[in-house]
């Protein structure tokens, strides 16, 4: 498998193959997330290809402070909120920095799939950077230039509105 390193200084050649290595590498986890933000398949292609475009055009200024797949996450995550105008509301009222119990039932994968889809954008897109992508507040209040208090309170939102989604079925 070709390094991180050697990746980057082929695309900045300009080398296909490595273009193709790099995109390989990283289409399936940034399809995933694309879609998971936006909601619709055809705006994660959308997304996805909107996104690799700038990435290699702009990979010359990827600095490694990062590891190059939480540098293309930022983009992606970028690229799905602008797709789908995002709007992340601030001060949802009742988050009062409790934690939401899950209960012991099982969950059928599939079905939480479909409730995690289901929620209102801004609610999606900070459960999906949280839960799934493990994101901290902190990180996620700095990509989506909101304040931690309100990434706190929407992931708050989505978690009780999860709930009651997938307690009623």
């Amino acid at each position: 498998m070709t390094s991180e390193a050697d990746l980057i200084s082929g695309c900045l050649l300009n080398d296909r193959i490595a273009q193709r290595q790099l995109y390989d590498r990283y289409k399936k986890a940034m399809y995933t997330l694309a879609y998971r933000i936006t909601g619709d398949f055809d705006d994660a292609n959308d997304v996805l290809q909107d996104a690799f475009l700038e990435i290699f055009k702009h990979l010359n200024q990827f600095r490694g402070e990062s590891t190059l797949g939480a540098w293309i996450k930022q983009i992606i995550v970028r690229k799905s909120m602008k797709k789908k105008r995002l709007v992340i509301w601030e001060n949802v009222e009742g988050y009062m920095g409790e934690s939401i119990d899950w209960g012991e039932s099982e969950i059928n994968a599939a079905h939480l799939e479909t409730a995690i889809l289901s929620l209102p954008d801004g609610f999606r897109t900070i459960f999906v950077l949280a839960e799934v992508e493990g994101y901290t507040h902190r990180e996620i209040a700095v990509m989506l230039k909101i304040s931690e208090g309100t990434s706190k309170s929407q992931l708050f939102h989505a978690k009780r509105k999860l709930r009651t989604m997938l307690s009623a079925n």
